[in-house]
């Protein structure tokens, strides 16, 4: 009989329900049976010993909270009577031995990947357009339209303009609005992209439109940049045009500064132009869209060629958590993460407010003090500037964090660091630095999920694997962005934006290592371009650059 509950550490003293639980019932579990005095949903945790007003709470072995009332053995833990708390830490000894995974499975596989001049390898092909400040979104959007049209790239948006011009035959034909509500429209997209393609070899023209580069600090604008130029000098990307207004902070030559530091001998098509210097709005776009047009040609000349899986890098996020993340969805892409890492690949963890807890473990697993003490600092620096303005790392759960389980930072933290696996931390990066190692690297970002996913990419992550327990529609322009649900019943409730269920870990259908293989095997299938990411295929181009606010 499979396991109703779920013990994940021998010293914690709180206890994981995988179903529903009632008041009354007799649970045996691997470490005892526990009469319950409390109905405990699924997701939520109960009490395994009595705890009195201020004991710790213990989970994934780890500090998640203090009692704030006595809890009886048996009873449901919530906000109503734990807190948020979570270890001190310091400086110690590394701590870098890890099991390393058996790989002999994909030593010899390879992706069909997009080569560059500087030898990193894309999963994509795409053409930048981008604004270098918020003056210029109206120009990008004029461009987005010509071509998304012009050059045959479905607009992902077509099927409901086919719905809503269906509305209005009906409507013109005299249907009333009850017969209306009753029928079911076609849902078929009219447009053949791949047929319709100019540009067979161009996955896409994407257009970084942002609220940004005019106002704001020195840092903004360097910031910014920065971003900028890891899109630009991105594997996924074969060229850019920018587009700039000229009085504004962000500079083309110090976007042209940021793109140096990250690719000194780029060689890819770049053409900047300046509102301020052509003249007319007119002539900015004449010149833009030509321009464009014949970089576009020389884009098309790439094509997919094998490549090692050493050359993927893998952005690590997780959005939309409930309380079975940390036992099935991240853990099993934490074990992937461990594949790619003794493969030779690069992997990326970032969100810095949800390591709240589990700083002490990751930075005993960097190679070095140095290393180190660059986690800490920048953990350190993000705590207190949040605590600053009145808010702290305890107020990053949503409420639908909490509605599904996760009632403090430190539960949630404990649960989404099991994305990175076991493997050392070869780097820490502040934002927005670019990964130059292979191994897994720590990218300091919010918890946000489009800012983080933002970061990621400008870091240079050609994929993102998104684990979500409550379903969270995210993607990015550039780079794929595939959902794991941790629960079965998201995987058939919103199948059409979830690409891979690790619910099966809950039932007991099949287990970590498991899931955490089959992950790998999808990633390869996407990064050859043989399956799209339903983000992709939904036409979710979500970018948000994080202005190093306070964001959780």
């Amino acid at each position: 009989m499979k396991s109703r509950t779920l013990k994940i550490n021998s010293t914690d003293n709180i206890e994981v329900a995988l179903s529903d639980l009632k008041a009354g019932e007799s649970v045996s579990t691997d470490s005892g049976t526990y009469n319950l005095i409390t109905d405990v949903q699924a997701k939520h945790k109960f009490a395994t010993v009595d705890l009195q007003e201020g004991d710790n709470v213990i989970m994934y072995g780890v500090l998640v909270g203090k009692a704030t009332k006595t809890i009886k053995k048996g009873e449901v833990v919530t906000t109503g009577n734990i807190s948020h708390a979570a270890n001190n830490y310091k400086l110690k000894e590394r701590k870098t031995s890890w099991e390393v995974p058996e790989t002999s499975l994909w030593n010899d596989k390879t992706f069909m990947g997009y080569h560059r001049e500087n030898g990193t390898v894309g999963v994509a092909n795409y053409w930048l357009i981008i604004p270098l400040v918020f003056c210029e979104n109206k120009n990008v959007q004029v461009i987005q339209d010509a071509f998304m049209k012009g050059l045959g790239y479905n607009d992902n948006d077509s099927s409901y303009y086919s719905q809503v011009q269906q509305l209005v035959k009906m409507h013109r034909a005299g249907i009333s609005k009850e017969d209306i509500l009753s029928i079911d429209l076609d849902m078929t997209n009219a447009d053949a992209e791949a047929e319709n393609r100019v540009f067979p070899n161009i996955d896409g023209v994407k257009f970084l439109t942002h609220s940004l580069g005019c106002g704001g600090t020195k840092d903004d604008a360097i910031n910014l940049c920065g971003l900028l130029a890891g899109y630009i000098t991105h594997p996924n990307v074969a060229g850019a045009t920018v587009l700039s207004l000229g009085c504004q902070n962000a500079q083309i030559p110090l976007l042209k500064e940021q793109i140096a530091k990250r690719d000194p001998n780029f060689s890819k098509p770049l053409y900047c132009f300046e509102q301020q210097e052509v003249g007319s709005e007119s002539e900015l776009m004449k010149r833009a869209i030509k321009q464009t047009f014949t970089g576009l040609i020389e884009a098309n000349e790439y094509k997919r060629k094998p490549a090692p899986l050493s050359k993927l890098c893998i952005g690590l996020e997780c959005g939309g958590s409930d309380g079975f993340s940390g036992i099935s969805a991240n853990p099993a892409l934490g074990y992937t993460s461990d594949l790619l890492v003794a493969l030779g690949s690069s992997v990326i963890l970032s969100e810095f407010p949800e390591l709240c807890g589990v700083e002490q473990e990751l930075s005993d697993r960097c190679v070095d003090e140095r290393v180190a003490q660059k986690f800490m600092t920048l953990m350190t620096a993000y705590h207190e500037r949040a605590k600053a303005v009145g808010s702290g790392f305890d107020s990053n759960p949503s409420a639908g964090n909490i509605r599904d389980g996760l009632i403090t930072d430190a539960i949630k933290s404990a649960g989404a660091a099991k994305k990175a696996g076991t493997s050392p931390v070869i780097d820490v990066l502040d934002y927005p630095e670019q990964v130059s190692k292979p191994g897994l690297t720590l990218l300091c970002t919010p918890g946000s999920d489009i800012e983080s996913t933002t970061a990621e990419v400008g870091a240079g992550a050609t994929l993102v694997f998104f684990t979500t327990g409550l379903g969270t529609p995210t993607g990015n322009p550039i780079a794929p962005v595939v959902k794991i649900s941790t629960n079965t019943t998201l995987y058939k409730k919103m199948n059409d934006i979830i690409d891979i269920d690790a619910g099966t870990i809950i039932t007991g259908e099949e287990t970590i290592k498991q899931v955490g293989e089959r992950i790998l095997d999808y990633i390869i299938e996407i990064a050859s371009g043989q399956v799209k990411a339903k983000a992709e295929v939904l036409g979710h181009n979500d970018f948000i650059p994080w202005k190093r606010g306070i964001s959780l």
